[in-house]
């Protein structure tokens, strides 16, 4: 989260003013991808449309079942005679022709409620989220020549009115290379909705939020990917598309000054939203492994043990593989395993042949 005492301010030409802005508490507020996902896919739901299988397709024919005893299934077919379709099967949704199964209802439930405070919440991380530069870089925006995120220009921008004054703003805040990132994205959508008004698909540029519409909605609404949005009217579809954090937002000061009466701070209630407080952080230093790497909480940790544990007890060991373990269950199997290696020596040890006479008994045997 952005932790910076004031931002700077900077003017239609693209240089810093003198003034800054003290950073908004919204800034300070926790960002949890998760809430931001969740709230996402539910709002995402409610702009669809119902859709549903006409009431009578599939069943638009005359067929009756022919009962038993005919050889056939007893699906109903389609009655006459004297064409290909009399007597084929029909209505089932395995027939051709036929009904699907389950077929779409519009009375489906295609719209979801979702809590306010879970919104509240949720946007106020998109917006913090968007003050972290490595999370509007890695969201994809090119940002590498930006002097400063969150980025504020100055109130005269809200009057601008031509698409030409509004290109030359951006080129001076060197942020127009991610409107000509969406420029070159620009690209037939694939399947059938290039049929269904939804011909092309592009990436998303950035965010333009001002406090006063004096000519900036006309100014930048035909750069492609720009968008255009009330301070009041932040929607966490525009601020975190698909769910994802770190959308490049272009305030205008007087838009970056109401903040705090949008949305309020930890200990004081928004001005714009009744009994509203920031939510507070679960931790104040949400880097963990710094924490743990402290002095504080290395000095009361216990040493770190062997690399390798002792297998439990409690593990079963195979009997058969395992001959500490069988000799625990059965003490006589020793005593058959050293007899059956005793035997198994007799057997592969070979027998010794026998001398043949000495030469002295041989003389002895002569000499008689």
């Amino acid at each position: 989260m952005a932790a910076r005492p004031v931002v700077s301010v900077f003017g239609l030409n693209g240089s810093k003013l003198d003034a800054t802005v003290p950073l908004p508490s919204v800034f300070t507020a926790p960002i949890r991808p998760d809430l931001v996902q969740f709230v996402h896919k539910n709002m995402a739901k409610n702009r669809r449309q119902p859709y549903a299988a006409k009431q009578q397709a599939g069943e638009e024919t005359s067929a009756e079942s022919w009962g038993t005893g005919r050889a056939v299934a007893r699906i109903p077919r389609v009655s006459g005679s004297g064409t290909h379709r009399a007597g084929q099967a029909a209505f089932g949704n395995m027939t051709r022709g036929g009904r699907m199964f389950a077929p779409n209802k519009v009375w489906r439930k295609w719209h979801i409620r979702t809590n306010s405070n879970q919104k509240r919440y949720a946007t106020a991380s998109a917006v913090a989220a968007s003050g972290v530069s490595a999370l509007v870089s890695g969201r994809g925006h090119r940002i590498a020549d930006i002097e400063e995120v969150p980025l504020v220009v100055s109130a005269e921008a809200e009057s601008l009115n031509k698409t030409k004054e509004a290109v030359a703003l951006l080129k001076s805040l060197k942020a127009f290379a991610d409107v000509a990132k969406v420029s070159s994205s620009r690209s037939l959508r694939a399947g059938r909705g290039k049929m269904r008004n939804r011909r092309h698909r592009q990436r998303r540029g950035p965010l333009v939020v001002y406090a006063q519409d004096n000519g900036i909605t006309h100014a930048f609404r035909n750069l492609p990917g720009v968008e255009l949005v009330n301070v009041t009217r932040l929607n966490l579809l525009q601020l975190a598309p698909g769910g994802h954090l770190g959308r490049f937002v272009i305030w205008t000061q007087p838009a970056f000054e109401a903040l705090n009466q949008v949305f309020g701070s930890q200990t004081e209630t928004a001005a714009l939203k009744k009994g509203y407080t920031l939510p507070m952080p679960v931790i104040s230093n949400p880097d963990v492994t710094r924490l743990i790497a402290s002095n504080e909480i290395q000095a009361v940790v216990r040493e770190a043990g062997p690399a390798h544990t002792k297998r439990p007890f409690t593990q079963k060991k195979n009997p058969l593989r395992n001959t500490q373990v069988l000799v625990r269950l059965n003490p006589y199997a020793q005593v058959l395993r050293r007899a059956e290696m005793l035997g198994r020596n007799k057997r592969t040890t070979k027998k010794s042949h026998k001398k043949s006479a000495s030469a002295k008994f041989l003389e002895i045997l002569k000499a008689d």
